[in-house]
């Protein structure tokens, strides 16, 4: 029989535990009040599969048991219901015409401009496991005319577990596999031992970068300016308001004439006007 139009048809899915719209929307809208982050309808399923994980990691027995823990202890357990339902999808040098505006343009228009205080920012906002900030690193890496230039890349992500995994620069190495050849044996380093099938960065690139967890909603304790900033694939999930406050947020601490980068499916198209289109997702601050 044709469900009614109008009415969402029964779950009929056996699950482990029982998930109900009550959860279902106390826990998006917690997760929206904290992150800025919008659940729709779809991500029902999603956010189901991953809670149900953390559910057994406490050992908690329903999703009133974990809702209940997450009212007596909001401060620690709110950062993990985060990590659960944020998506982590990256890869070295992607969306790679962006690199290649990086060290062709921007980076040789910071030459000029800080010529005098011989110093780069760059802050990578939303940097999940950190394969975007190492890329941005070996970009400047390979830059000679940056030789003695105090450079510096600003990491940060909400999620507690990828900052902290991104920190140690260990990848497997099927990540690093479809990168430029010499560009893997220059930043890379083979594990031997106990990390076989793994590679690390190079400590240079380590060193010019801080991962730091990061609500961007909240408050941002560094001051600026900034001379680029990457952003991409994270204000999607956010709604117009918020992401008008974003960008405007970053306009206040990105330098004059500082590029800002965001994702494929992203646009300032009526969401900001403090910021000039260049093509392919960047944009340049007025």
């Amino acid at each position: 029989m044709a469900a009614k139009r109008g009415v969402r048809p029964v779950d009929t899915e056996i699950r482990e535990f029982q998930f109900t719209d009550r959860h279902f929307d106390k826990l998006r809208r917690l997760a929206s009040e904290h992150t800025g982050i919008v659940l729709g309808e779809n991500k029902r399923q999603m956010m189901y599969g991953r809670l149900a994980r953390r559910i057994r990691q406490l050992g908690l027995r329903s999703f009133d048991e974990y809702c209940a823990r997450l009212e007596e202890d909001p401060e620690s357990e709110l950062g993990e219901l985060v990590n659960a339902i944020t998506t982590n999808l990256t890869a070295f040098f992607r969306e790679n015409h962006h690199f290649e505006h990086l060290a062709r343009t921007a980076v040789p228009e910071v030459l000029e401009r800080n010529a005098a205080t011989r110093r780069l920012r760059i802050w990578s906002a939303g940097c999940s496991t950190g394969e975007e900030p190492y890329s941005i690193a070996m970009v400047l890496g390979e830059s000679a005319a940056l030789s003695g230039w105090d450079t510096r890349i600003l990491a940060t992500d909400i999620d507690t577990n990828v900052v902290a995994r991104a920190d140690t620069g260990v990848y497997p190495i099927e990540r690093v596999r479809d990168m430029d050849s010499k560009r893997r044996r220059q930043w890379f380093q083979k594990g031997t031992g106990a990390n076989a099938g793994k590679c690390r960065v190079h400590p240079s690139l380590r060193e010019m970068i801080a991962f730091r967890p990061l609500n961007l909603l909240g408050p941002w304790p560094m001051r600026g300016p900034f001379d680029i900033i990457f952003c991409r694939n994270v204000v999607i999930y956010f709604d117009k308001k918020t992401q008008r406050n974003l960008f405007d947020r970053y306009a206040d601490i990105l330098a004059p004439g500082g590029y800002l980068y965001i994702g494929h499916s992203e646009s300032l198209f009526r969401i900001n006007d403090r910021f000039d289109s260049v093509g392919g997702t960047i944009y340049r601050k007025r």
